[in-house]
């Protein structure tokens, strides 16, 4: 963190009012950008997705329940892994409690993995997590939404990823968030997707992290995230 600089409560008033109308600004933009991204096309799915939950399988349309927007997290935990993704798990710790608030939109949510629910269950115990978590582990869903390559993945092979070809990522699952609609005939369509920093803004921890002065402190080369841990495993409350 650089030398702060040291002011009056009136310099500092004088600094935040300035600052203020750039926040108010981008809280404009931001409504503007959302009002964009609910004007988007939508796209029939006609693949019979099914997938493994707690109680047997379901379908995409099943995973609506009785809403008719869904909300999908992809959730960076493979098959042959032997924990979810700590990235991943950074997000999903804000994931409790949302489900009511969602439903109360209209909204079901649910996070997607490849890994079999006989991994699933065991993590989201220990993570202590409610929210609803299937398996995509025999269906083509994950790599058709561009965030599974395949175990034999390599960093140096090229994949489709975040809308860009030729691109290259470290891992052999990626992580992104899906947006889905139904219409009164059960018809299932894609009406969005982000990948990459697109889900910073649904990050809870990251929020308040730029609030403080030192804001995330992250690594200016290599992997930024390098700093995160699952939650149980920290060490002290310092890091």
């Amino acid at each position: 963190m650089t030398h702060p600089q040291i002011a009056t409560r009136a310099v500092w008033l004088e600094a935040r009012l300035k600052l203020l109308e750039q926040e108010k600004a981008m809280t404009r933009q931001r409504d503007v950008l959302s009002a964009e991204r609910r004007a988007l096309p939508w796209v029939r799915i006609d693949t019979a997705y099914e997938f493994e939950t707690e109680t047997g399988t379901a379908t995409l349309a099943a995973l609506f329940g009785n809403h008719s927007q869904l909300i999908i997290y992809h959730f960076m935990f493979g098959p042959q892994w032997e924990e979810g993704c700590k990235s991943c798990s950074y997000w999903a710790d804000g994931f409790n409690g949302l489900e009511p608030h969602f439903n109360n939109r209209d909204i079901a949510f649910v996070a997607i993995s490849r890994a079999p629910m006989k991994m699933i269950l065991p993590f989201k115990k220990r993570m202590g997590w409610d929210f609803n978590w299937v398996s995509s582990h025999e269906n083509t869903f994950n790599a058709d939404f561009h965030v599974s390559f395949g175990s034999d993945h390599q960093p140096e092979d090229p994949i489709y990823y975040n809308f860009q070809k030729d691109t290259f990522y470290p891992m052999d699952e990626a992580h992104g968030t899906s947006v889905f609609a139904r219409d009164g005939d059960g018809q299932v369509y894609h009406t969005y997707s982000t990948y990459g920093r697109g889900l910073d803004i649904n990050n809870p921890a990251y929020s308040y992290i730029d609030l403080t002065p030192k804001g995330r402190n992250e690594l200016p080369q290599g992997n930024p995230m390098e700093w995160v841990r699952h939650h149980d495993r920290y060490q002290n409350s310092d890091e």
